[in-house]
């Protein structure tokens, strides 16, 4: 190691190999993400085919009414629903049937006393009709209609702005889209949104043992697996892949990365701990500032977040399961909050009883893997951090809180389901 670079270590307060002198609270984490992250300033515009998703930025009224006709409900005729009165299987009411209503295609002329006009679902009601009998409450034979049922004025009718009104809020700001909000913006003739930009993303991976996802284990040499766990984690919060870099553990290559990067939002991958090539916590020390670093959670207790010129950056440990538990309590609170979306825990979760005991350690949390059989939650792993399959094998995990020594067989306990 250079002597100039050894010094900058020094003077940066490097804990290498030393280990950290305390460790924080989850909630403590959790107070500094809400503190220091809201949703990025400024909006974007986007179209209403890429709106899915995405969070608006302001609220939507609409400028028209929906229908803005009154239309048939279903197939049947349109009639006056007055002249239907009396009408019964024994004594049919007569109609003469003038034309066709088609959606579309309205038929011009008007309804008048005992007549009728056939119409299809979704067509315009014709002038002179308040109501539509449905087909099979009538018959008709040579252009005359036999109703045998009475029906009262506006029946089957959808009126004019029964769906929406002119000047109604339609939705909200900070409403995450679902496609049928994409749906009714669509029929009030909306064409482009404007909704909250989404962060753009780097993720540095970092480390000399590291081959790329593809490679074939070989040597002293592992096949990546962080870069792809979080290039999906990141899509499934905000819908965008992030910048993927491959970085060794080299310090100046990383202090470079850490100052070029053009991102929002920077998340390191491996380098995170204490150890002698742990380069990415004295780096944030030297830039920026360090808001935390070592959380009372097992595994991924070397999580840390910290600003570099306005800029978070999270460390996230390199064990597989460490950086999957730390992304999914911390970055992805972060990186949803910033693009304006709920940042909980986007699982799914039941409550379910324990098939077996869970001891903890009171002041630490602990990400405790866990599959459910015959409506029973199994523990399957606490510790192992390296040991992936455990997340593969598991339906899902349970958090026990720090202030917890466990639960006991039989206790309710809230699951997180993976699926």
């Amino acid at each position: 190691m250079q002597e100039k670079e050894y010094k900058n270590i020094k003077r940066n307060a490097d804990i290498r190999m030393k280990g950290f002198k305390e460790k924080k609270d989850v909630a403590d984490f959790f107070n500094i993400i809400d503190e220091k992250i809201s949703p990025l300033p400024g909006i974007e515009l986007v179209s209403l085919n890429k709106a899915a998703g995405r969070v608006l930025a302001s609220s939507i009224k609409s400028q028209v009414k929906v229908p803005n006709y009154d239309r048939s409900a279903m197939d049947g005729y349109a009639i006056r629903g007055e002249e239907t009165f009396g009408a019964s299987t024994y004594s049919p009411i007569e109609f003469k049937v003038l034309g066709l209503s088609l959606p579309g295609k309205p038929f011009e002329g008007c309804v008048t006393t005992q007549t009728a006009v056939r119409i299809m679902t979704g067509a315009p009601i014709p002038e002179g009709a308040d109501s539509v009998i449905p087909a099979e409450l009538a018959s008709e034979e040579n252009s005359y209609l036999k109703v045998a049922e009475s029906i009262p004025p506006g029946k089957n009718v959808g009126k004019i702005g029964e769906d929406v009104e002119i000047g109604q809020e339609i939705l909200c700001a900070g409403r995450k889209l679902r496609p049928q909000d994409i749906g009714i913006l669509s029929s009030i003739g909306i064409s482009t949104l404007p909704v909250i930009k989404k962060p753009i993303i780097d993720v540095f991976i970092t480390g000399d043992e590291l081959l790329k996802p593809g490679s074939m284990p070989e040597g002293y040499k592992i096949v990546d697996s962080n870069s792809v766990m979080l290039d999906a984690l990141v899509f499934r919060d905000i819908q965008i892949h992030p910048n993927i870099i491959f970085l060794e553990d080299r310090r100046e290559l990383i202090r470079n990365a850490l100052c070029k990067s053009n991102a929002d939002f920077i998340l390191i991958s491996g380098g995170s701990s204490v150890g002698q090539e742990d380069h990415a916590p004295s780096l944030v020390k030297e830039l920026g500032e360090m808001l935390i670093h070592g959380v009372a959670l097992r595994p991924a207790s070397p999580s840390g977040m910290g600003i570099i010129n306005g800029k978070p950056i999270f460390l996230i440990p390199g064990n597989p399961v460490s950086c999957l538990c730390s992304y999914d309590l911390f970055a992805s609170r972060a990186i949803r909050k910033c693009a304006g979306i709920n940042y909980e825990l986007p699982y799914k979760s039941v409550t379910l009883p324990l098939s077996s005991k869970i001891s903890s350690m009171v002041g630490r949390m602990d990400y405790v893997r866990v599959k459910i059989n015959n409506e029973c939650v199994e523990p399957l792993a606490i510790s192992g951090a390296s040991l992936l399959s455990t997340t593969t094998i598991a339906d899902g995990f349970l958090l026990v809180p720090g202030e917890c020594e466990g639960y006991p067989s039989g206790a309710n306990v809230k699951i997180y389901l993976y699926d």
